[in-house]
């Protein structure tokens, strides 16, 4: 049943995280998520099957200190979004989509309305939320805060940023593998967590 919450309340941020993408890029003139059946929170329209499913249930079955997953990116067509000031934008949506559901939960907590295991999982609902925000803004392709820094990056220094992105998930597995949880994303999302008084 623990396994059965925490990948619903997984999924539940993820979903929100990707729709706020694609939605922030179709206000901003791009509908490409829209043709493509992902403005939804339907979780059946984002599901990556190994990054949403397998891989989050091999690291709660193995007690990890953390999730790690992803769902299937929202295609987004950066030229119809008119400038890099846009694309910082689309990057930061599903980021501060994950806050604001946090922002949220913790209200709930503090309304004191719920029982032990309503308490339960609205705290687990902040932590996830504040985790997949935190996690995402580091700015490493494939991640959110790489298209944030990509949006205010010099023009001059753009090649070698994008140059990069190909080695983007071997450098982030082996971040995550030299600490990047236990001593980055664990203190900002315990620091947030106080900051919100829960």
């Amino acid at each position: 049943m623990t396994i059965f919450i925490s990948l619903l309340v997984f999924y539940v941020a993820v979903v929100i995280h990707e729709f706020a993408h694609g939605w922030c890029a179709y206000k901003l003139g791009d509908p490409t998520a829209k043709y493509a059946g992902r403005l939804t929170l339907n979780p059946l329209a984002h599901i990556d099957p190994f990054g949403t499913i397998v891989l989050p249930l091999m690291l709660i079955m193995m007690r990890s200190p953390f999730i790690f997953g992803w769902a299937k990116p929202v295609p987004i067509n950066f030229r119809n979004l008119g400038n890099r000031g846009n694309i910082a934008l689309v990057g930061l949506a599903g980021p501060l989509a994950n806050f604001a559901m946090a922002f949220l939960g913790s209200l709930l907590i503090k309304a004191n309305i719920f029982n032990n295991t309503g308490l339960y999982i609205l705290q687990l609902f902040v932590t996830l939320n504040l985790v997949l925000a935190v996690f995402n803004l580091f700015p490493l392709p494939p991640l959110d805060g790489s298209r944030i820094l990509l949006g205010i990056l010099p023009q001059g220094l753009i090649k070698y940023f994008v140059a990069i992105e190909r080695y983007g998930f071997i450098i982030l597995f082996g971040l995550i593998w030299l600490g990047l949880f236990d001593f980055i994303i664990w203190p900002i999302v315990k620091s947030l967590i106080v900051i919100l008084g829960i």
